[in-house]
């Protein structure tokens, strides 16, 4: 069943990892998808799922480059029925409280959540026309709860988290029938890990060691994020909006071992 059948996608950030997870499994699902980063490797991938797709270059922190992104929808569709907010950084540098400079938690901001802002505010203006769609944000795990290593980061994804909700409502308030929910992923394994991770020998002990600390005892792929974002943009999740979905293996729901029994 083609859950997305003849819908138009456009997903920030789809050059790899999750973003590109989630427009091979909307194409396979029957949408035309709108890939955008950065990153020309995108172009290639565009190419790769068929001449119904395609790719443009996006920063998403320039509102210049969001209006030249929703040109391009119109031109080749007519239309945006689906935005997912995904393109991100996690940093540079020191990122604690104490030390993280005011310039790179601009920068992380600028990305992770004028990025969202911006592509939400285009979006609405954009679904206008039929007066229907869906906004899917990635955040993180770190947007619900603290990283000490990662304050801007964590910073903006909670950001992301709760403008998402200011956005559900507004459209509701505008007679929109627009849905915004966020999706807050954790230890799934993307090149964003790869700083830590290494691409030596010890590189399958590192996620082993990872995958020790979660409940269900592994990592997660790209996939387990993208088939979320397929349900939340299909009709099937027609009355979900404003809310978020956690794909974490269980980190969230609390520890992962019990007290032994007491004899």
């Amino acid at each position: 069943m083609k859950r997305l059948k003849n819908q138009v996608a456009l997903i920030t950030g789809a050059s790899k990892g999750i973003g590109l997870a989630i427009a091979e499994i909307f194409a396979k699902n029957g949408a035309f998808c709108i890939l955008s980063d950065i990153d020309p490797l995108g172009e290639e991938k565009a190419r790769a799922l068929g001449s119904s797709h395609s790719y443009i270059p996006l920063d998403v922190s320039k509102p210049e480059e969001w209006q030249k992104a929703m040109e391009h929808a119109e031109k080749m569709f007519g239309r945006l029925d689906i935005l997912v907010n995904n393109a991100g950084i996690t940093g540079f540098g020191v990122q604690d409280p104490e030390h993280l400079s005011l310039e790179d938690w601009r920068k992380v901001h600028s990305i992770n959540l004028d990025g969202v802002f911006l592509g939400c505010k285009y979006a609405i203006q954009m679904m206008r026309k039929q007066k229907k769609g869906a906004i899917i944000n990635i955040s993180s795990r770190s947007g619900l709860v603290g990283i000490p290593g990662a304050a801007a980061y964590a910073s903006s994804k909670a950001a992301v988290r709760n403008h998402t909700k200011s956005v559900a409502l507004y459209a509701q308030q505008e007679g929109l029938d627009i849905r915004a929910n966020s999706i807050h992923p954790a230890a799934i394994l993307t090149p964003l890990w790869d700083a830590m991770l290494g691409s030596g020998k010890n590189r399958a002990a590192h996620i082993e060691e990872i995958a020790q600390n979660i409940p269900m005892k592994k990592m997660g792929s790209p996939d387990d994020v993208a088939y979320a974002a397929v349900y939340l943009a299909s009709d099937e999740a027609k009355y979900i909006t404003g809310t978020e979905l956690t794909i974490d293996g269980g980190l969230l729901a609390g520890a992962g071992s019990s007290p032994k029994k007491m004899d």
